[in-house]
């Protein structure tokens, strides 16, 4: 694998072989998708300086006033690819020049969620405190960012979204919250065990119910999820 990442990418840098590597790794289904090593390699301006973590190309960018939304064939801006790249320097440098925080690209993916999917609690800590919402609506699913963590299992990132004010009960086009997410699209293991008990201690709803009329109680019952059944027994949930 190493070997054809390295003929892909040829003389990309590191961070841009990073990012480029993105494309072998198996992904979720509700995952977005990052640049490719051929967008990568194609990239100019800002996106190229994000991508290859040459902070010192995207100051001297920036001092020009270009447009620092720009998006590439796929509605990405520099401040998405930087999410995905993981530069959190360049998500400090873009913000600085104006660049918006909450833009979604074509599949309607912020960077909030991005770093979310990803697990990247670093970067998703960084995009906060500059000011990016953890409120909005974002796929083609109609979720959230807590959405996409709860069903990945991602407890840390779920955590600081509902500090940041994520919406707790929001419900998307299939008709599932955070809550219900951690569970019929969990594996009923340590990771959604802390996602579901950090979505219960901050009053998540165990009342609100599948398009079925199947409440999270009965569907943790459903799957055998023993650990997830005593928790919502004991926050009071009925089946």
């Amino acid at each position: 694998m190493k070997l054809r990442l390295q003929r892909l990418v040829g003389p990309l840098s590191l961070a841009s072989a990073a990012l480029a590597s993105a494309m072998f790794a198996p992904l979720p289904a509700s995952a977005q998708v990052a640049p490719s090593a051929g967008q990568v390699a194609n990239y100019r301006g800002l996106h190229a300086a994000v991508a290859n973590g040459d902070t010192t190309a995207l100051k001297r960018l920036l001092a020009t006033h270009p447009v620092v939304d720009a998006r590439d064939a796929q509605g990405r801006t520099p401040l998405h690819v930087a999410a995905f790249a993981r530069q959190r320097e360049a998500l400090r440098l873009l913000a600085q020049a104006g660049a918006s925080l909450d833009a979604l690209e074509n599949d309607r993916y912020d960077a909030v969620t991005i770093a979310a999917v990803a697990n990247d609690e670093a970067t998703l800590a960084e995009l906060l405190r500059l000011g990016a919402s953890a409120r909005q609506t974002t796929s083609r699913w109609d979720g959230t960012a807590l959405i996409a963590a709860a069903h990945l299992g991602n407890d840390g990132v779920v955590r600081q979204l509902i500090a940041a004010g994520a919406p707790l009960d929001h419900v998307n086009n299939l008709h599932w919250t955070a809550l219900i997410e951690s569970i019929v699209l969990g594996d009923g293991g340590p990771r959604h065990q802390a996602t579901l008990k950090a979505l219960l201690d901050a009053g998540a709803s165990t009342t609100l119910t599948d398009r079925h009329g199947n409440t999270p109680l009965h569907l943790a019952r459903q799957r055998s999820y023993t650990a997830m059944v005593q928790m919502l027994e004991a926050s009071g949930a009925r089946p």
